[in-house]
């Protein structure tokens, strides 16, 4: 299959956006122009009519939407879940895992172990239209009690190397990303041991600046929804979020919903730590993309009113929209650039579970997933997944 992206302006990773063509074959990209080219013969022609075209969104955190959940460990609930989030723009993710009874976590990575397999060997030009699986993130059970959030308390483990390993033996190696609280017996021990095997992140934690410190030299270098679910940011105790701010190499998580995060605290975030090193995610359970009723999340019920979801206790349980809807949100109510927020939601998270080799921008020999909005309203177009349309107007 060959197509032609004309009249639109492209997304570069390093240097703005540029008028330009993008070129695709098969399931790369082939080239890209930064003028109009005249098509090929054969080659399907997509009019960006202007507006924006901008790499497939790439979500390393979220639990569910479409009214699945990962944690159900049913292959219709990954495959409905995958169809949605390719439909809205979100062409990788990473499934997270809640902090549950031990053998419903392993239940849920074989699931999503076996799964993948299968799509690896099956694929096919006419295979399946979902977003791709890139990893694991595995948010739980390795928590604290204090900063437990939404998770289950009941299920909450300290550090245990051994269940690590047989959570990764359980995933066929595909945990990207492991989180934990670093103040946990064991926690220090456990990011030395496995912090050239996954990412390590500071996550549901209460852990002052100088455990946070000590965690990040130990080898871990990200943060999970940075301000939730942890020590508030203070003058005289920074906490984890003065910590990693001091360190260049970390990166953090941002749920920007506008229900996480008030938007002064997310633009001040983007100047504290700069664009390089935001990544957006939607943190989304599976009331995303339903509407307002009583759902389930990791054995809690959950309350959806007016876009927001809460516990009975009135804790903020996760997120009802998707990536895109946060990276749009970015720009139109935060006063986000669309560069930073396109960015922030494709190549940053890429590159923080390292597969930006192969994904997160619009680069020759990459793998052609592509969005094009609309100029003005910045309005979803067209999904372009691994070459093929998924979405027109």
């Amino acid at each position: 299959m060959r197509m032609l992206i004309c009249n639109g302006r492209v997304f570069s990773g390093k240097h703005g956006f540029f008028r330009g063509s993008v070129r695709i074959k098969g399931k790369k990209f082939e080239k890209i122009y930064r003028e109009d080219v005249l098509p090929r013969n054969q080659e399907r022609i997509i009019d960006a009519k202007g507006g924006w075209v901008i790499p497939g969104l790439v979500d390393i955190h979220l639990h569910g939407c479409a009214g699945y959940d990962f944690g159900d460990a049913s292959e219709e609930a990954l495959q409905e879940i995958a169809v949605y989030q390719a439909e809205h723009g979100i062409t990788t993710i990473c499934p997270t895992t809640m902090t549950m009874p031990v053998e419903q976590i392993l239940r849920t990575l074989r699931t999503i172990h076996t799964f993948c397999s299968r799509e690896e060997l099956t694929e096919s030009e006419a295979g399946f239209r979902g977003a791709q699986i890139a990893g694991i993130h595995l948010e739980g059970p390795f928590l604290s009690p204090e900063k437990k959030g939404s998770q289950e308390s009941g299920n909450i483990a300290k550090p245990d190397p051994e269940l690590f390993l047989k959570f990764q033996k359980a995933a066929g190696n595909r945990i990207r990303l492991l989180d934990l609280a670093p103040e946990r017996e064991g926690a220090l021990e456990l990011i030395r041991r496995f912090r050239d095997q996954v990412v390590i992140s500071l996550a549901h934690s209460s852990a002052d600046y100088d455990t946070a410190v000590q965690a990040f030299r130990a080898g871990a270098s990200h943060v999970t929804h940075l301000y939730n679910a942890m020590s508030p940011y203070g003058h005289r105790e920074p906490g984890i979020v003065g910590a990693a701010g001091d360190n260049p190499a970390c990166m953090v998580e941002l749920i920007a919903d506008g229900m996480h995060n008030h938007p002064s605290v997310v633009r001040n975030t983007f100047r504290m730590f700069g664009a390089d090193r935001i990544v957006l995610i939607s943190d989304s359970m599976r009331a995303a993309g339903m509407g307002d009723g009583t759902y389930e999340l990791g054995g809690h019920t959950v309350y959806v009113r007016e876009g927001r979801a809460l516990l009975a206790d009135g804790t903020i349980a996760a997120s009802v929209t998707n990536l895109f809807a946060c990276m749009r949100r970015c720009v139109k109510n935060m006063g986000i650039s669309l560069y930073d927020a396109v960015k922030c939601a494709s190549l940053n998270p890429a590159r923080s579970i390292g597969i930006d080799a192969w994904t997160g921008s619009i680069e020759e020999g990459k793998i052609a997933d592509a969005l094009i909005l609309d100029r003005e309203s910045l309005e979803l177009q067209h999904v372009i997944h691994r070459g093929r349309l998924l979405r027109e107007p």
